[in-house]
């Protein structure tokens, strides 16, 4: 793979600077920036279709001389990778070939080649050329690595079939063999779709299995990383699990204090301080909103973490006044009571309140309780079952 230790795959920081361009919160001066450096991306990688596409929906002015000189520079740049790939073949052994083949797969997720609508940045024609480099290719850690290039084209255009697609097509190829350096980049790969998928909890454990493996640096840096660590695990692990794997990480601990607000959400969760938390809270949701993979996801990932926030306070209690609840948290009572009514209803916290006394009652499930109900609804279900195929065998 091409990218360096602490370097960030350059498509993909395209591709968030294009996401905040559009992004109705980012104000006006922060977009003329935006504008002039994914303009800047475009010519110094000559992408001409990206560039049409920008000009189309209005994001960038049409410059006709610029566009015509890219194009011609596409052009002699294509003439000559297939000139070294007709040379390879005919003079060099198959790594040369190989080699030759790869180049022309680079140059078209360079320039996002593609031959689609312009709904669509993805290159077609870079994954038409990674097929062809890839029966060129024998080695599974080389088959691997092309697996990456094509899971980060489809990152750029968050195409998740071509991203599950090409995560089973690794894992399929781990079984013939494969490093385990590649297979722990692999997880990270995973552990990113899940996330922008929903799928917050395999999203968890994926990130804390590759919290000390983590090679990843071509998706996003070590920080970023770490704060979709944090985040995914706070609403999907417990109390002692949060504490082992990420309150106490070595790993975690190192960073935390660098990305703002970070810290102060985790740990005042865990040591129950819950004014603190939602004051961080309120500044990390600006993060989430202008991240490109959490963003669609803002609304559900604030209802998670305020459903465990609340659950975690009213566990203490068997019955607590909203007042004290809302002295807690440092809000009004009217808050409190319309928040917790809401959840509620949707049945995300097991409790019920007596607006008349101003007091919260905790009816918290009993697990046994529950299993005897469910094995007594499955006999009923069964002798259902049995009692009328002994009908049928009697006819």
């Amino acid at each position: 793979m091409d990218s360096e230790e602490g370097t960030q795959q350059p498509q993909l920081v395209l591709a968030h600077k294009l996401f905040r361009l559009t992004h109705p919160d980012v104000n006006d001066l922060d977009k003329v920036r935006l504008r002039e450096e994914v303009l800047e991306a475009v010519l110094s990688n000559d992408m001409v279709p990206l560039y049409e596409t920008l000009v189309t929906n209005g994001i960038l002015s049409l410059d006709q001389k610029v566009l015509d000189s890219m194009r011609a520079k596409n052009c002699d740049e294509l003439k000559k990778l297939d000139d070294k790939i007709a040379d390879a073949e005919e003079n060099l052994g198959e790594s040369e070939v190989r080699e030759a083949h790869l180049a022309k797969s680079l140059f078209y997720i360079r320039i996002g080649d593609k031959a689609g609508s312009l709904s669509t940045y993805l290159s077609e024609k870079a994954l038409e050329q990674l097929k062809v480099t890839e029966s060129k290719t024998v080695a599974v850690g080389q088959k691997m690595d092309l697996v990456f290039y094509t899971l980060q084209m489809g990152l750029f255009d968050l195409d998740f079939d071509l991203i599950s697609k090409s995560i089973d097509k690794a894992k399929k190829l781990f079984e013939e063999g494969g490093d385990w350096e590649r297979k722990n980049r692999l997880k990270v790969y995973e552990g990113l779709f899940c996330m922008s998928t929903r799928n917050f909890k395999k999203a968890a454990d994926l990130f804390l299995d590759s919290i000390s493996t983590f090679t990843t640096y071509e998706l996003f840096p070590y920080d970023t990383f770490i704060f979709y660590t944090v985040l995914t695990s706070i609403i999907t692990l417990d109390r002692v699990s949060l504490k082992q794997k990420v309150v106490d990480a070595p790993e975690i601990l190192t960073v935390i204090g660098k990305i703002p607000y970070l810290s102060e959400f985790m740990n005042s969760l865990y040591e129950c301080q819950y004014k603190s938390f939602f004051s961080s809270f309120a500044g990390l949701t600006e993060h989430i909103k202008l991240d490109r993979y959490l963003q669609p996801h803002f609304r559900y990932y604030m209802r998670e973490v305020r459903t465990v926030v609340y659950s975690q306070f009213l566990e203490s209690y068997k019955s607590v006044t909203i007042e004290a609840m809302a002295k807690a948290f440092g809000v009004s009572e009217d808050f409190i009571d319309l928040e917790l009514s809401r959840f509620i209803a949707a049945g995300k916290l097991h409790c019920k309140i007596d607006k008349v006394a101003g007091v919260l009652e905790t009816n918290r499930p009993d697990a046994k309780n529950a299993l005897y109900q469910a094995t007594i609804k499955q006999g009923d279900f069964l002798l259902n079952r049995i009692q009328k195929l002994s009908r049928v065998i009697d006819l």
